[in-house]
């Protein structure tokens, strides 16, 4: 059996391959008469994947895919941001990755109904479907503040002056650990050049504390100690409310100010009947929707409770690839994700700490050795490794995360 994958992306496209599940082929047939939703282009099995990242990629890999012209490996932003990757190693074109199956048609998603199993585009289409995907990621709101290294157009207009502010918004965002790698990265661009100790450096965030996992927020409370980083407009003033003191505000001076934009679910399905408070509403252990059970959603769309990763989507998109599988069988899923997620946090140019933790914010470590400790030799995964797993075998469709690796670790230390 083959399916016809349509995927629609957050970024202006429209495109459809064929996923082989078996040596049995099912040609495309016209919609008939009848049906829930009209459609110029439908199929007998139809699988359609709406999204233009990480989570969108590596799902239609599994059954072919296709994002944007041009795909980022945006983890490695903080890098180029600090100066110790070039840009130009971030993107691809993702015309190259095309297979041949795929018919590249231009479109915006602008409407989901699951109660008539289609979504309508931009251009007037109604596109119906069997099963339902949703990858379309987290929005960033960039219109309600300017600039951050979140974006490829002000990513290397980094500034090294000597009374940075970094923030963290009281949003979900994506990859959590990257408002404060930046922090750390500039600390030792100070201390390289001699400008430490007159650098005042603050990092003022929404959360309770630098990290949910305690293991490794220990380890990084004790680094912000020993760098004597600070926790906490044309005039160039940043004016911070208290979260937990509503009305009660704080006015720091800067000379230079990063600033990660509030981030959001994506617009079209904000109102949808797929959504609880704007994210997807899906199953956490095996990533169906709750109320449509050919509905599932994947990455930073989906109201996972952890934090959102290129390494949870990876993690997710094994589950959900054998979730789809029994669905089509009218089998009740069985694998279950366990909430992995991964930050490389970054505290230098020679210095990682590899937290991985599951839904209970327990740590979830790889490899057979104290994880929450900066380590050289975690440099050369984060800045070289990850990157090849993530363009060489994540986008497609080999990579499902280190759960293996995991095993195999901590069985040959048992």
């Amino acid at each position: 059996m083959s399916l016809l994958v349509t995927l629609v992306s957050a970024h202006t496209q429209l495109f459809t391959c064929i996923l082989k599940l078996g040596s049995q082929q099912a040609s495309p047939v016209p919609l008939h008469a009848g049906a829930s939703c009209a459609a110029r282009n439908h199929y007998k099995v139809l699988v359609l994947v709406l999204g233009g990242g990480s989570g969108e990629i590596t799902m239609s890999a599994h059954t072919k895919r296709k994002p944007s012209k041009r795909h980022f490996y945006q983890p490695i932003w903080t890098l180029v941001g600090a100066g110790a990757k070039q840009l130009s190693s971030s993107g691809s074109p993702t015309e190259s990755a095309i297979p041949s199956s795929v018919e590249w048609i231009k479109a915006r998603a602008v409407e989901l109904n699951p109660d008539k199993d289609c979504i309508h585009t931009d251009n007037g289409k109604e596109i119906s479907y069997k099963y339902l995907t949703i990858a379309l990621g987290i929005q960033l709101d960039y219109e309600k503040i300017k600039g951050s290294h979140y974006s490829v157009k002000t990513l290397c207009r980094t500034s090294r002056r000597a009374v940075p502010v970094f923030t963290f918004p009281n949003t979900p965002v994506k990859c959590a650990g990257a408002p404060q790698k930046i922090v750390y990265l500039s600390e030792t661009y100070f201390r390289k050049v001699g400008k430490q100790s007159k650098a005042n450096i603050i990092f003022n965030t929404s959360l309770g504390g630098i990290l949910g996992v305690k293991k490794y927020a220990d380890a990084l409370q004790e680094i912000i100690q020993e760098r004597n980083i600070t926790i906490n407009s044309e005039k160039q003033e940043a004016v911070f409310e208290n979260l937990n003191k509503p009305g009660e505000t704080h006015v720091i001076s800067y000379e230079m100010i990063h600033v990660t934009p509030p981030m959001s679910p994506p617009d079209v399905h904000k109102t949808s009947p797929v959504a609880d408070a704007g994210w997807v509403d899906v199953d956490k252990e095996t990533l169906p929707h709750k109320r449509y059970p050919n509905v599932s959603g994947i990455g930073d769309c989906a109201n996972l409770p952890m934090l959102k990763t290129a390494a949870a989507a990876a993690a997710q998109s094994g589950i959900l690839e054998r979730t789809i599988s029994l669905i089509m069988k009218n089998q009740a899923p069985k694998k279950k994700y366990d909430g992995y997620t991964s930050c490389p946090l970054v505290t230098g140019y020679n210095c990682v700490i590899l937290a991985e933790s599951d839904y209970n914010a327990q740590r979830l470590e790889t490899f057979p050795f104290d994880q929450s400790k900066e380590r050289l030799s975690m440099c050369p995964m984060k800045a070289d490794l990850i990157p090849f797993l993530y363009w060489n075998m994540m986008l497609r469709g080999y990579w499902r995360g280190p759960a293996f690796l995991r095993k195999l670790f901590h069985l040959s230390m048992s």
